[in-house]
């Protein structure tokens, strides 16, 4: 079997999700943006799954009808989403991960801190996309400080096409959870104690 037949018989997943209690509409906009779709494409991607809550539904509706947006170049990539699931995202995300019959994808998160754990348990490649229309910041100084501890990637809304590109060379090196707490804390804060602001502990 060629290897070409091999890659076409291979899924690579990437599923994005916004948590459950605020919209985050410009990250459901950014992921069906055209350029991040042939990103996914040109990396081999043959699935983007959205967790995109009740008002990114429309925007993603919106796409599904423009054949153009969902299909180029001849490659196919399976776009689908749905609201929130009540028993968790542990499975669509374990989907992203490497498998029987499945190369290693991604997860594209909001910078909660609850679906942040939920993905650095399971080990899968994340990018971290904080929410700025949030009236605090925590969402911010919690990526910045996971990703100087190279737990993840910490992606911005104008430039997500990079942050997926970046992740092909930080799987070789993430860190790996949970944190030692004598590893090295290049920000002077720790992650423990940033974590801890966000939870409330670190399990």
């Amino acid at each position: 079997m060629s290897k070409l037949h091999e890659r076409e018989n291979r899924s690579k997943v990437c599923f994005v999700t916004i948590g459950a209690t605020a919209s985050f509409n410009a990250l459901i906009r950014a992921v069906l943006s055209p350029p991040f779709l042939d990103t996914l494409r040109d990396l081999h991607y043959t699935d983007l799954r959205l967790q995109h809550g009740e008002d990114g539904r429309m925007i993603l509706d919106s796409v599904l009808k423009n054949e153009r947006s969902a299909i180029g170049g001849g490659r196919q990539l399976n776009i689908s989403g749905f609201d929130f699931n009540k028993q968790g995202l542990e499975a669509e995300m374990s989907a992203a991960k490497a498998g029987i019959g499945r190369d290693e994808g991604i997860v594209i998160s909001h910078a909660g801190s609850g679906s942040i754990l939920a993905a650095l348990r399971i080990a899968v490649s994340l990018i971290v996309v904080p929410n700025r229309s949030l009236l605090d910041n925590h969402q911010q100084e919690l990526a910045e400080e996971l990703e100087a501890q190279g737990y993840v990637i910490h992606g911005h809304i104008d430039y997500l096409s990079r942050a997926l590109l970046q992740v092909e060379s930080h799987r070789k090196t993430q860190s790996t959870w949970p944190p030692s707490n004598e590893s090295t804390d290049p920000s002077g804060r720790g992650l423990v104690g940033v974590m801890d602001d966000e939870l409330g502990f670190v399990d």
